[in-house]
């Protein structure tokens, strides 16, 4: 890989580089394209990534601060140690995607496709899948705060890894999902009250 240092812009075609310790403020590089990557210590503080396309990228140690990811592709992408925080990816189409020992807040997903996604030991807070279509997703080792599913289609999801799972919005949406019995004892009173039953 070839240390990357020029500049982003939008409809970039970045291939084989490797972005290290940069910090991009407010970044515009909609529409670009960045295939067998790698990115560490990088910083994307807001900015405009709107149908970016991220193909056999490899992340470590970086921040998402805000920004606008919508309608981005990502295609075996592995994300590492890294947050994630306020970002809108509302529309896009992950797939084979690996996100592990990362800090998730305040994650925009609605009408997002996610087919064979793992997230590996996170800890994913309000993060939002409204109107998204999640097809073979699984959540080893990660604790799964007020997340809202509201509309959402599954499909071969797996709760059972999940060390928490708290549901704020779309229990019915979660129809065909794995969980376990204990999961199912603490999501009782949420469900009952999801399905109208008066306990």
């Amino acid at each position: 890989l070839q240390p990357f240092t020029g500049e982003l812009g939008r409809d970039g075609d970045h291939s084989e580089i490797h972005l290290d310790g940069v910090e991009l403020d407010e970044a515009e590089a909609g529409g670009s394209r960045f295939s067998e990557s790698a990115m560490t210590g990088v910083t994307f503080s807001g900015g405009a990534f709107d149908r970016v396309r991220l193909d056999d990228v490899w992340i470590a140690r970086s921040r998402w601060i805000g920004g606008t990811w919508s309608e981005a592709q990502l295609l075996n992408v592995t994300i590492l140690d890294s947050v994630l925080a306020g970002v809108q990816s509302y529309g896009s189409q992950w797939r084979r995607v690996v996100i592990q020992d990362c800090k998730i807040d305040s994650l925009n997903l609605r009408g997002t496709k996610l087919q064979d996604v793992q997230f590996r030991d996170c800890d994913l807070t309000e993060v939002d899948f409204g109107d998204a279509t999640l097809n073979g997703v699984t959540f080893p080792g990660s604790a799964i705060r007020r997340a809202r599913f509201g509309k959402a289609t599954v499909k071969k999801v797996d709760f059972r890894g999940a060390r928490e799972l708290d549901v704020a919005q779309g229990w019915d949406a979660l129809r065909g999902a794995v969980i376990t019995g204990s999961q199912l004892m603490e999501a009782a009173p949420a469900l009952a009250q999801a399905l109208g039953i008066v306990v």
